[in-house]
């Protein structure tokens, strides 16, 4: 760049003010990736359910279940290409702080349902021979110190006991934003055990043969068990996954809410360093102005020496908070995926020039309006 020594002038003038200001960026980026991170934790499951599949609970509640004979009627459903279940455990491991998804499933379905989920073919074929078997993601493995052949107890909250489970395989995420924070044991183990609610399963997961047909299946499924003792409520998985997240409150409003207002703050900071830094330079702007260089150069100058700072802070705060991921869950496992995806990095970047361009465009615009014989007499 032609310039780039006046640009560069300018930028370390004030060295302190530039590095607050630049830890501004860097503090308002590092929070925007930690906000980034917390909706991939509560909104990751809709963002990555199947387009393909639905789900099936009871009408009244999914506390209620469904009779285990609905799984032949939904596969003769025109639309409907395989049918899985699983019911919610709800079980303890030592202490009720170490809370983790744990749910009996149909080790003959369960598995072809969610392909995403890899296991290796050794660990899934001993947990298909062992009744007290169970798979555990790589996350909750990590979490509790487990590997494949340990024992664990799980204190049952919802069906009474102490449940030991033989830990067989341990499964991994095709992608990044997949739940490995889970566990899964036998159905044919917890049907036998169990003291109530033998031959119900608390929900139905549905493969459609055309994601198109979707509405149709949903309402030939739900229309097949109408005016039954356990009719059914049917959705999209996307759409059962974003229910959830809705019970919990309006996440999304409040992460965007709580970002705007760090972006706001941050234009304000940029903006007043900027009109200062043009303020104490107004002679040398005119003096620039008086041997030929043009308006445009001038706004361009002060322009690019706000994006400098925008993007310097802005790679800052990105990249810290992208290492804080790599370097695990602090929360230990509280949070189902701890991960800074690359689309909300690059959400990250645009606003971070956004902000910078935006807080040079008052200071920009008024040194390019100057006049040099009025900025003279000034000074």
């Amino acid at each position: 760049m032609k310039y780039r020594h006046i640009i560069f002038a300018n930028i370390f003038r004030k060295k302190m003010r530039l590095l607050l200001t630049l830890g501004s960026f860097t503090v308002a980026m590092f929070l925007f990736g930690l906000l980034a991170v917390v909706r991939t934790a509560f909104v990751g499951g809709v963002d990555v359910a199947g387009a393909d599949r639905l789900v099936t609970i009871n009408k009244t509640s999914i506390i209620q279940p469904l009779p285990l004979s609905y799984k032949e009627r939904l596969l003769r459903i025109k639309g409907v290409k395989a049918v899985t279940y699983a019911n919610w455990f709800g079980g303890i491991y030592q202490d009720e702080r170490n809370f983790f998804a744990n749910f009996a499933i149909d080790k003959d379905t369960y598995f072809e349902m969610y392909p995403e989920f890899v296991i290796p073919p050794d660990q899934k074929q001993a947990f298909m021979e062992d009744r007290e078997g169970a798979v555990v993601g790589k996350q909750l493995a990590e979490r509790f110190g487990w590997k494949v052949g340990d024992r664990i107890p799980i204190k049952g909250t919802i069906f009474p006991g102490t449940w030991d489970f033989n830990i067989r395989a341990i499964y991994e995420g095709k992608r990044a934003q997949d739940d490995t924070s889970q566990l899964w044991f036998r159905w044919d183990y917890f049907e036998e055990r169990k003291p109530f609610q033998k031959g119900f399963v608390g929900w139905y997961t549905i493969r459609v043969e055309d994601p198109g047909e979707s509405v149709n299946v949903v309402k030939a499924i739900d229309d097949t068990f109408a005016n039954s003792p356990w009719e059914t409520k049917t959705d999209t998985e996307k759409a059962f996954a974003a229910s959830w997240v809705k019970q919990m409150g309006n996440i999304q409003f409040l992460i965007n809410t709580i970002g705007a207002v760090v972006f706001f703050t941050l234009l304000l900071v940029t903006g007043n360093t900027m009109a200062i830094a043009v303020r104490e330079r107004i002679r040398e702007l005119a003096v620039l102005k008086a041997i030929g260089f043009s308006d445009k150069f001038v706004l361009f100058l002060v322009i690019a020496e706000s994006l400098f700072v925008a993007v310097l802070g802005g790679a800052l705060g990105l990249g810290l908070a992208k290492l804080m991921t790599l370097g695990g869950d602090p929360t230990r496992g509280m949070m189902p995926i701890f991960y800074l995806s690359p689309p909300a990095v690059t959400i990250g970047a645009i606003l971070a020039i956004g902000v910078g361009i935006l807080a040079a465009i008052i200071p920009a615009t008024t040194a390019m309006r100057l006049r040099v014989v009025e900025a003279l007499r000034r000074v």
